[in-house]
């Protein structure tokens, strides 16, 4: 007897609850806000677009990240097209990120960077523990590589310690 295996991935696709509604006056859009909640192997993401608040944290180590950040990079470009001019702040407290969650994080920084070199005003809260040195290291790496973001180091006291 023959047996049919079916794949089923453990990580499936996040479904992304942002998107462009139609209005009911002719061209004019809103964008509505994007929140993923985070799994045991990915972040939570929650854009707030109508406030200009971008918030990652958590964990990032999906089994496929360009699957899971390419919604989530599609709708922030988006966002950043009809947003010129913005003043914008990006919260990130990574706790862990692998090497396929850094490739799909400098594509959001380098957008964010454009924007910034477009006119837009871009902050970012690098939040971390402050024992942490890879961490903190590859937030000094950000400053050095998107220097038109306003970088802010916000290293954070563990409690107990």
């Amino acid at each position: 007897m023959n047996s049919l295996f079916i794949r089923v991935p453990t990580n499936p696709a996040p479904r992304c609850f942002a998107s462009w509604p139609s209005s009911e006056q002719e061209g004019t859009r809103t964008m509505e806000n994007l929140h993923i909640p985070a799994t045991t192997t990915s972040p939570e993401v929650d854009f707030r677009f109508d406030q200009h608040a971008l918030s990652i944290k958590g964990e990032s180590y999906p089994e496929n990240a360009a699957a899971f950040y390419a919604p989530i990079i599609e709708q922030m470009r988006k966002y950043l097209a009809a947003n010129t001019g913005a003043e914008i702040t990006i919260d990130v407290a990574l706790t862990y990120f692998n090497s396929s969650s850094t490739k799909m994080l400098f594509s959001i920084f380098d957008a964010l960077d454009q924007a910034a070199e477009s006119g837009s005003r871009v902050s970012m809260n690098w939040y971390r523990d402050e024992e942490d040195e890879t961490i903190a290291e590859f937030g000094e790496e950000l400053k050095a590589d998107f220097r038109a973001i306003e970088f802010t180091d916000r290293p954070i006291a563990q409690q107990g310690k």
